[in-house]
């Protein structure tokens, strides 16, 4: 299924998307609102639509704001749930009265999208040159150690642009995460987080949003950007094989991303990363996306909605995720995440 053919939606990508019950059925309308992740967004609008087709009244409204507004809106009570692909903080739980429930509802690969002439496939890159390609140590992309990698594909004497995300992001986050886990210098530099202090680059550029990214990365000739699979996939961007933990060099597809989540055990909080997975076949920066709810709901209705919303994801939802470039849960995350359904009160 393509993640832009939801004709049945109102879809906009900077105010959300409201999925409607288009029968008039009894009893009074409920309206859950949502925000957060454009990592996951399409999929959930999926989701979103065909669950409330199969309940009263119901309306569904999700904005994809970014990871970080999703857990701000959270906090200030502007939503009844949101999505981030960072989870929350101790110190950002702390600030919600009676706690949050983080569920991961599904899981994917973050690639390093390129726009090159000539419009080579499945440029390989080593984990000791992406780093040094955001940290501006590499410029060109006919540098000699991108090139050694790629004998007999012709590299233009092209500047490289980095695209990056311009909002606090959970795509960022676990980017920059597993940089920090393969480079001591991006970790003693940028570091990890939503937003990071970047380089200072003149061929730098910053858009919100996977989309934006992704649109960027497209419209740039010599552009290389991070940005979620699916999105990268939508808007025909090539993507470079990365080398991972063993050395061998990993397409970005559902059946790698599987590979690198195998090793991953979700503790009691289910919060856990594959920052630098083990595994021949693991695509290297694979990572899984929350939604948060409050423990406790003012409502009884919604709060029994909610859950049911979550038990439809887990089940139904995960039948559309790999069709969509999304990972679907191991079979142990789906029983992990069912068992937390109950806190949701």
């Amino acid at each position: 299924m393509n993640r832009f053919s939801f004709f049945v939606c109102i879809i906009g990508f900077s105010f959300g998307l409201t999925c409607l019950n288009p029968v008039a059925l009894a009893g009074e309308p409920l309206n859950l609102t949502g925000s957060g992740a454009s990592f996951p967004s399409a999929l959930y609008w999926v989701w979103f639509q065909t669950f409330s087709k199969d309940h009263k009244n119901l309306t569904i409204d999700y904005k994809s704001t970014g990871s970080g507004e999703g857990v701000l809106d959270l906090i200030n009570h502007k939503v009844d749930f949101a999505g981030s692909d960072s989870a929350m903080t101790p110190e950002e739980i702390a600030k919600v009265n009676g706690g949050v429930v983080m569920l991961p509802m599904t899981a994917g690969e973050i690639v390093l999208a390129y726009n090159l002439p000539g419009n080579p496939k499945e440029l390989k890159l080593p984990r000791d040159v992406y780093p040094d390609i955001f940290l501006g140590k590499i410029a060109k992309w006919n540098d000699a150690r991108i090139q050694s990698a790629n004998p007999g594909v012709k590299l233009p004497d092209l500047p490289i642009t980095i695209v990056r995300r311009a909002d606090s992001s959970g795509t960022t986050y676990v980017f920059t995460s597993h940089l920090s886990a393969i480079s001591p210098e991006w970790k003693n530099g940028p570091g990890s987080g939503t937003t990071v202090n970047w380089p200072s680059l003149d061929r730098l550029v910053a858009h919100p949003k996977n989309k934006g990214v992704a649109t960027a990365i497209k419209q740039t000739p010599g552009a290389i950007g991070y940005v979620e699979f699916g999105w990268a996939e939508d808007s025909k961007l090539q993507m470079a094989n990365l080398q991972n933990k063993t050395g061998k060099f990993v397409q970005p597809n559902p059946s790698n991303g599987e590979a690198a989540l195998t090793s991953v055990q979700l503790p009691e909080n289910l919060v856990g990363w594959a920052l630098d997975p083990e595994g021949e076949n693991a695509y290297p920066i694979t990572t899984f996306t929350w939604l948060l709810f409050y423990q406790q709901y003012l409502s009884s209705e919604k709060a029994k909605v909610l859950r049911e919303m979550v038990e439809y994801a887990i089940t139904e939802g995960q039948k559309s995720s790999a069709s969509m470039g999304y990972i679907p849960l191991p079979v142990n995350v789906v029983a992990q995440v069912r068992a937390s359904i109950y806190k949701i009160k």
